[in-house]
């Protein structure tokens, strides 16, 4: 009786012999992966610049906007104080009017 068949288990232990090398070595193996995975990075991060630029512009738009509506607004408010120095002219002329009490 043969001992490969008396041991259980012994048919698959596996010696130098029997192994046998890919014909790509490890480190080219590597240096491809890394290179794949660089190139799918590339990509993605060109994306997500293409959409941060966009969502840049909607935010420039907006705060010039916003720049806009307050300078149309602080441009009435000093139109608006400009007339209330002269209504308080106005005010100031009708109290130099002395007032005199009439007994009748």
């Amino acid at each position: 009786m043969p001992i490969s068949s008396a041991i259980k288990g012994l048919q698959s232990i596996k010696s130098m012999q029997d192994v046998v090398k890919s014909s790509i070595l490890n480190k080219d193996e590597s240096d491809f992966i890394k290179l794949y995975l660089f190139e799918k990075e590339r990509i993605r991060l060109k994306s997500e610049k293409t959409r941060i630029l966009q969502r840049l512009d909607i935010i420039q738009n907006r705060l010039k906007e916003i720049q806009a509506y307050n300078d149309e607004k602080a441009g009435q408010m000093n139109v608006s104080e400009s007339r209330e120095p002269n209504q308080k002219k106005t005010e100031e002329a009708k109290s130099d009017f002395k007032t005199m009490s009439i007994d009748y």
